[in-house]
């Protein structure tokens, strides 16, 4: 059975994520939102992130501001975007999962994803690193994105879909999404495909080169 983990990016949104979370409740998915720092903690929008850890959906790092990939930034603009956005999931209190999504700017996947010292914060905090594999482009396809993710999915055994809670498009046609995923057979889970996690729980399990920009002479 081909397998589908959904992850949601760039919230909390309170126009979008209530509605989400009312969609993976109705089809009983469990999810990870990988949040911006700067959104979750505004006080109107940090009960949207508890409302999905309540509900057993994971909550993750998404950087702060999401402008720049970490790895075209000096060492402290990079940490700054990282732990400004630990201070703001931490003040929601514990997390089961402690867990990082890079920026990578519209899905491109590359050695400007990581700075060498989110690496170093990454590993001695216990971190794992989620990337994907299936960037449909609901940003930029509004109507089309259910089709190019479908087509992606069908091509792989295991598929870690990237949406966005911040488009009422994407909350528009999640739930036929996931009415034809069922439909076709596919299976949810909330965990992750090995080749989309190169750190896990703080140790890195694949090659770091191909995401962390000048990683000569880093531990691998």
């Amino acid at each position: 059975m081909r397998i589908i983990t959904l992850t949601f990016d760039n919230g909390p949104d309170p126009a979008v994520t209530p509605g989400v979370l009312d969609c993976l409740a109705a089809h009983d998915i469990k999810s990870t939102f990988f949040v911006l720092g700067e959104r979750v903690s505004d006080p109107a929008r940090t009960p949207f992130s508890r409302r999905a850890l309540d509900e057993g959906h994971r909550v993750g790092n998404h950087t702060f501001t999401h402008r720049t990939p970490l790895g075209d930034l000096s060492r402290e603009a990079a940490l700054e975007e990282f732990d400004r956005t630990e201070a703001a999931l931490d003040s929601m209190g514990e997390r089961a999962h402690r867990l990082f999504r890079p920026y990578g700017g519209r899905g491109s996947v590359g050695p400007h994803l990581l700075h060498p010292a989110v690496v170093e914060r990454l590993e001695a905090g216990g971190y794992t690193c989620v990337l994907w594999n299936v960037i449909p482009g609901d940003f930029r396809y509004p109507d089309d994105w259910p089709r190019r993710a479908l087509d992606a999915c069908r091509a792989l055994e295991w598929s870690l879909v990237v949406l966005h809670d911040i488009y009422t498009t994407t909350l528009r046609h999640l739930d036929s999404f996931i009415r034809r995923l069922k439909d076709e057979g596919f299976g949810f889970t909330q965990d992750y495909p090995p080749e989309c996690t190169p750190i896990v729980n703080g140790r890195a399990v694949l090659p770091l080169e191909p995401y962390v920009q000048g990683l000569s002479g880093m531990r691998k």
